[in-house]
């Protein structure tokens, strides 16, 4: 096969000729590299558009969706998808909206909503795309024209600007700012709520995630809001479902000894928790409403329902987890759960196991941390490897990503979050740095 090159009268190789050069290293389809090759044409000079071109074909492969291995000692990593789940194989349909006692439609959420309200301790519960539409939903259907009261101390924003004022903007409610920024006590919600020309409908109360002010602070706890004459609708954030955590054959570990959870809010008074299905509870993007079931059936009717309601895929990740999480099973089913509660010992056992099979780097003390706005500040004690020098960039560009962390010129392996079932594939990408 000839070659792409400029001819003799200084013109650029054809398109067609130079998509089919591209096709000798790069395995994407001719319609891609021939959009890859017309752009490398159109802006590179007559000298370098092969390199140009091999280039753009280089980083769109570096940037195709595809499995890594999560190095990093933070559980929940936003940038890869936070919880681990694994995939579904099979490739028969569901019956997401057929009602196999009468052959009926069905609803998507009656199964899975019952398990989950079973869960949490609730009446009833639905499953929508994740917690930001959970909240835009809770709002839109309960306070629609009408005013809904937040601490000035938890109206904040949190990741992927996730902003509650503009959440609460965009549902057609009016937010009413109450107490300060570090201090809201229940006597300020209920001047809001008897103030002349307000017409509170909601109280939302918002776990602030990573947002923290220390010092000189008081916020109001839901059992305390609960004794006002709105509802109070509670935004847990991470969907710990159970602060006792019952699925665990220990009791509950010290760093979720901060975090709320959606039995223990409910119990205390809310009338809804919103939740990530993606966070502590370790199932796939989603968000959770539970709680009292005519206000959960007021955000199931609402038209923004349909929008913001997931698929199949996400449905089956949910009824399978909360199924595990009821048998008391999640410590060997949840990828999540696995990875925090194995034992350091066994960590460092695997460490050692590496470090003898590559022949260099040493084992060490790591600090794993839950991530993604969960249990902000709590670190779980962990073990890894460190290797003198930076080799993030070789490792994510290894065959299967690994992605690490790097730390005065030193290359941190944390194994708390790497799957034993992949310490295969470290050890031949750590292998390779050496090649």
């Amino acid at each position: 096969m000839n070659r792409v090159s400029v001819d003799t009268a200084g013109r650029p190789p054809s398109v067609d000729a130079l998509a089919r050069e591209l096709a000798l290293r790069h395995s994407l389809p001719h319609a891609v590299l021939v959009d890859i090759a017309r752009r490398a044409i159109a802006n590179g000079s007559l000298t370098d558009v092969k390199k140009l071109a091999d280039e753009l074909a280089g980083d769109l492969v570096q940037s195709l969706l595809r499995e890594v291995v999560n190095a990093t000692g933070v559980l929940l990593h936003t940038n890869l998808g936070r919880a681990p789940v694994a995939s579904q194989t099979s490739s028969r349909a569901s019956n997401l909206e057929l009602d196999m006692a009468t052959g009926e439609r069905g609803s998507r959420q009656s199964t899975v909503g019952k398990l989950l309200a079973l869960l949490c301790g609730a009446e009833s519960a639905i499953v929508v795309n994740n917690n930001a539409a959970a909240v835009l939903l809770v709002v839109a259907a309960l306070a629609n024209s009408r005013d809904v009261a937040v601490s000035r101390g938890e109206s904040v924003e949190i990741g992927g600007n996730f902003r509650i004022p503009e959440v609460t903007e965009q549902s057609g409610a009016r937010l009413v700012d109450v107490g300060t920024t570090n201090r809201t006590r229940l006597r300020d919600y209920k001047k809001a709520i008897d103030k002349r020309g307000n017409d509170i409908a909601l109280v939302l109360k918002v776990h602030p995630s990573n947002y923290k002010v220390s010092g000189f602070v008081e916020e109001t706890p839901v059992r305390e809001l609960a004794t006002l004459s709105v509802p109070v609708a509670a935004d847990i954030g991470s969907g710990l479902i159970d602060n006792t955590c019952p699925w665990l054959e220990t009791r509950a570990p010290s760093w979720l000894s901060n975090e709320p959870a959606a039995r223990q809010t409910l119990n205390d008074g809310a009338a809804l928790v919103m939740f990530s299905g993606d966070k502590l509870f370790g199932g796939p993007q989603c968000g959770v409403i539970a709680g009292r079931a005519d206000l959960v059936e007021a955000c199931a009717q609402h038209p923004l329902a349909r929008a913001l309601r997931p698929g199949s895929t996400t449905m089956l990740a949910m009824q399978s987890l909360a199924l595990s999480y009821l048998n008391r099973t999640a410590t060997k089913e949840i990828i999540f759960w696995k990875m925090a509660t194995i034992n350091v010992s066994e960590l460092r056992e695997r460490a050692k196991q590496i470090v003898t099979a590559i022949g260099f780097g040493e084992v060490c003390e790591l600090e794993s941390i839950p991530g993604a706005g969960s249990a902000p500040g709590a670190t779980i004690e962990s073990a890894g490897i460190v290797i003198k020098g930076d080799y993030l960039a070789k490792l994510r560009m290894y065959t299967t990503p690994i992605i690490a962390r790097v730390k005065d010129s030193k290359t941190f392996i944390d194994l708390r979050t790497v799957q034993p079932d992949d310490d295969q594939t470290l050890i031949q990408a750590l292998r390779s740095l050496n090649s």
